[in-house]
């Protein structure tokens, strides 16, 4: 069993067969509060198997966030339309996650996260202070859909980058297996750009849920084998690490530059969203 789905498998298993029912304000759901998974990016990439995931999408949300758009034109553009159930008739979303990672609103200015994260990992790479949120309480009754994943922090040692992810709040079959790769994917992408290694991705949940009419397709999913986890492709750098110009790469990558080898996973398996 490889570790990846090992370790998705053994929470949902956990879910169905322990979970706490409640009722919230999408549906009911079977719970626990507080968990963690651990991967090693250098053993596979961290996509499930045990049913497919749609990697395309994974790709164009992230590099959507790390341009701090917020509409969902440029999704579209790249054939995504998994935030069209939360965006206005203009395809806005209000300050979510982009705004936040690349324009934080500090009054007297504005905040780019990302772009600080990267100049201090290249200035001071052992710094304890290579942090991003998007909980940003003055903005979330504005955002269509406040910050499931809220807070990531990086961490340097041997030539490695780590990140460790805190989620306040985990729809575990249909968003948690998209955000394992979104943040594994993160992880490379900025580990390229400042001339590090991967190392581990670490995530940390708060409220995990299964929702009530997902327990069937969960069941399904416990049943197949894990299978070989693939390994991603991403662009050559393009002069990334001319820390002194003040370029970050990154963000010029488009969707089609990223890709996946050996991804033969099971049948994907549908399952409604809850809003």
């Amino acid at each position: 069993m490889n570790n990846v789905d090992g370790q998705y498998l053994t929470i949902l298993k956990n879910l169905v067969q322990n979970g706490t029912y409640r009722k919230g304000r999408n549906g009911g759901t079977y719970g626990m509060f507080g968990a963690q998974m651990r991967f090693n990016l250098s053993e596979g990439f961290p996509l499930l198997t045990t049913k497919r995931v749609h990697f395309k999408a994974v790709v164009v949300e992230l590099l959507w966030f790390l341009r701090g758009d917020t509409n969902v034109k440029y999704l579209h553009d790249h054939g995504v339309t998994i935030w069209d159930e939360w965006a206005d008739k203009d395809g806005l979303l209000g300050p979510i996650y982009g705004i936040q990672w690349r324009s934080w609103d500090a009054g007297y200015s504005h905040i780019d996260q990302i772009s600080i994260l990267i100049k201090n990992l290249r200035s001071d790479p052992y710094s304890r202070r290579h942090v991003v949120t998007a909980w940003n309480p003055a903005y979330i009754d504005d955002m269509a859909l406040p910050p499931c994943h809220c807070m990531f922090q990086f961490y340097v040692a041997n030539g490695r980058l780590s990140c460790h992810l805190y989620q306040r709040s985990a729809d575990w079959f249909l968003g948690v297996p998209f955000n394992i790769a979104s943040y594994a994917l993160l992880t490379h992408l900025i580990a390229q750009e400042v001339g590090l290694q991967v190392g581990d991705f670490i995530h940390s949940f708060g409220d995990l849920h299964l929702y009530a009419n997902h327990v069937e397709q969960a069941r399904e999913q416990l049943s197949r084998a894990p299978l070989q986890l693939p390994l991603l492709q991403l662009p050559a750098p393009r002069g990334l690490f001319k820390a002194e110009s003040g370029r970050i790469g990154l963000f010029e990558i488009e969707p089609a530059e990223i890709g996946l080898a050996y991804y033969k996973p099971h049948p994907a398996i549908s399952a409604p969203v809850s809003k």
